[in-house]
């Protein structure tokens, strides 16, 4: 594993952008089929094109096309495509390249999360670009000690597409590839970060049912005293907790996962250095004001998740050793009661010896 493990740091480098520069970025999510269907599908396009495709493995792997360049990465839960190229500085903010590969060229290999457009130019007089954006989600961040500004408002555009832009005032090329890349994580992993709230909406009607269920078979523990109402009540508890760990077992990984991201783009943040424009709302403050809400949702559900199964272990552990002791009273008479057929029938057995 050395080479590997020492081959891990370099395995996504930051590619020196030159401005100004048009970036296109897609996420998709791919399970273990559809991420090796879509490696198949790309070494086949590579060949296409006169290049080499990934070797068998791999998880990223780049390649020219339409005068930029084509990087494919696959992720745990999902796949990007990423495309950059060349921008004329007369082109209109938001207008697409006709020499993009996305569209015919390029095969979604999943289920479509994340879509950027992300151009990187020089800093312009004056405020028309803000006309581009919604100002009442506009933010506009300085990264870098002022090196450079980014603003976006998080919104879809008419092509589906969160639009960012990115002025830079000092940054060298490769300090230019690595904050696009940064401002391209940041988007794609606030993104994975908030499925785990629609995980956690979805499962708080159920996990209330079983919260009120639960009171209401507490409550008939109290009344019942015959073995068989006390079975078919442990019959009852015995479901309702299968179905609570089938729950929390299927989130399990969505809420893992959504921490993990949240603390990814957290720490992308601190690395850009990301501060307020003055006068404006920064990204991280905007995000944080629905991500962290987001993620104290997901850990107050499972927080229940977790109350809700002590609850149910410790009142399945006293309606069984009731039904324990209630069959050792039933034991114990069921003996007596053979002891004294047993007596009798000595009796009967000495008397007509006799």
């Amino acid at each position: 594993m050395r080479e590997k493990v020492l081959g891990e740091v370099h395995a996504r480098p930051f590619r020196p952008l030159t401005g100004p520069r048009t970036v296109l970025h897609y996420a998709f999510l791919t399970n273990a089929d559809e991420a090796a269907a879509d490696q198949a599908w790309l070494s086949e396009f590579c060949v296409s094109r006169g290049a080499p495709g990934p070797v068998s493995g791999a998880r990223h792997h780049t390649l020219s096309f339409g005068g930029g360049s084509l990087s494919w990465e696959q992720h745990a839960e999902f796949t990007t495509y990423t495309w950059d190229g060349a921008a004329r500085p007369d082109r209109i903010f938001g207008q697409i390249s006709e020499a993009q590969p996305f569209g015919a060229a390029v095969r979604a290999p999943g289920d479509l999360l994340v879509a950027v457009r992300l151009e990187l130019r020089d800093p312009v007089e004056g405020s028309g670009w803000r006309g581009q954006f919604d100002e009442s989600s506009l933010t506009v961040s300085t990264l870098e000690d002022d090196a450079a500004i980014a603003a976006t408002d998080f919104r879809q555009d008419g092509d589906g597409l969160t639009r960012i832009l990115v002025f830079n005032r000092s940054l060298s090329d490769v300090q230019s590839g690595a904050v696009v890349q940064r401002l391209l994580e940041i988007e794609t992993y606030r993104t994975l970060a908030m499925l785990g709230l629609f995980e956690a909406g979805g499962l708080q009607p159920e996990i209330r049912r079983a919260e009120i269920e639960l009171a209401e078979l507490t409550g008939q523990m109290k009344n019942a005293s015959a073995l068989g109402a006390n079975q078919e009540l442990l019959d009852k508890f015995t479901e309702l907790a299968a179905g609570l760990e089938a729950g929390a077992t299927a989130s399990t990984f969505r809420f893992g996962a959504s921490r993990a991201y949240d603390e990814i783009v957290k720490a992308r943040f601190a690395t850009l250095k990301e501060e307020a424009a003055p006068g404006e709302l920064s990204m991280s403050s905007f995000l944080g004001r629905r991500l962290a809400p987001a993620m104290r949702t997901c850990q107050a559900i499972e927080d229940r998740q977790a109350m809700m199964s002590r609850k149910l272990a410790r009142a399945t552990t006293l309606l069984r050793t009731r039904v324990d002791v209630e069959l050792e009273r039933q034991n114990r008479s069921l003996l007596q009661s053979m002891n004294r057929r047993a007596r009798l029938q000595l009796r009967l057995q000495q008397t007509v010896e006799g």
